[in-house]
């Protein structure tokens, strides 16, 4: 925390390593199955208590999201009316996460605002109770805040901590943003995949995400994509944005295949995390 009051908390991204939709549950949203893996990279939280209770957000965000919009400020608002907080906050967004990207932006910076505003108040809910919160404001914010690789179903909350390999990955971003609610009423998309399973996962199975041929047929900055990072590996959709990524084991070897790209798509390298940044500062900030 620096002198005036300000302390800095990462939101990290995720990749969705295979997404399906296996049908619909009895409350009408889509059942899901994927695998979240953290990156160690993402958004950066600046936070400063402040005492007349007032939730204020200093510059931009994500482009076109007003503050009363914002997931950060409505995570602060939803903690500090659930934990009957006196105090406020200031919040700055740092934006590195590209808007529709599928990379979990406004979610993951829901989550750090959760996470660290209960420390910074001292309101002391913990992780499970902040979970429930998170749930309220998307569905991708629990595994945030539990800050571990997972194995998810449900709409994306029933989590079960998954252990992950080491891995580099390739991201890139078409710069396409699409509606979800507006890909999961696609005529075209696959709701009744047969269930997968942990282990059909873990023996490498091409599980796929139900998301990439609808998207890759509407956009053909998508398609392009793909085409681009076909050259160097397997290209995959992540979560229902227009994000894609390829595997690597190495550091090395990620970089050499981003060096190949074609000039004009925007892409960078990112290693996989074995848990989340934030648990790791917020750990840093009890030592």
């Amino acid at each position: 925390m620096t002198a005036d009051g300000w302390s800095a908390w990462p939101a990290p991204a995720k990749l969705n390593l295979f997404l399906r939709i296996t049908g619909r549950r009895p409350d009408g949203y889509h059942a899901l199955q994927t695998v979240f893996r953290l990156l160690d990279w993402g958004d950066t939280l600046r936070l400063r208590p402040r005492n007349d209770g007032r939730i204020v957000r200093h510059g931009a965000s994500a482009a076109g999201v007003e503050s009363a919009e914002d997931l950060a400020v409505r995570a602060a608002e939803l903690l500090q009316k659930e934990a009957n907080v006196s105090q406020g906050a200031d919040i700055i967004v740092e934006k590195r996460m590209p808007v529709g990207g599928g990379f979990g932006g406004g979610s993951s910076d829901a989550a750090t605002v959760l996470v660290a505003l209960d420390r910074l108040w001292g309101s002391g809910l913990g992780g499970a109770r902040l979970a429930e919160l998170g749930l309220r404001l998307g569905a991708d914010v629990p595994v945030f805040v539990h800050g571990t690789n997972a194995w998810a179903e449900g709409v994306g909350e029933q989590l079960s901590p998954l252990a992950l390999p080491p891995a580099w990955y390739l991201l890139a971003d078409p710069g396409v943003r699409v509606s979800t609610a507006t890909l999961f009423q696609s005529i075209e998309l696959t709701r009744n995949a047969a269930p997968a399973t942990i282990p059909d996962f873990t023996s490498g199975a091409p599980l796929g995400n139900a998301f990439e041929p609808v998207l890759r047929r509407r956009e053909p900055a998508v398609e392009a994509a793909f085409a681009a990072l076909a050259r160097v590996g397997s290209p995959r959709l992540t979560g229902t944005g227009s994000g894609c990524f390829v595997e690597f084991a190495t550091r090395e070897s990620a970089e050499a295949a981003l060096a190949r790209l074609p000039p004009g798509l925007t892409a960078w390298v990112a290693a996989g995390a074995a848990r989340s940044p934030l648990l790791e500062a917020l750990e840093a900030r009890s030592e």
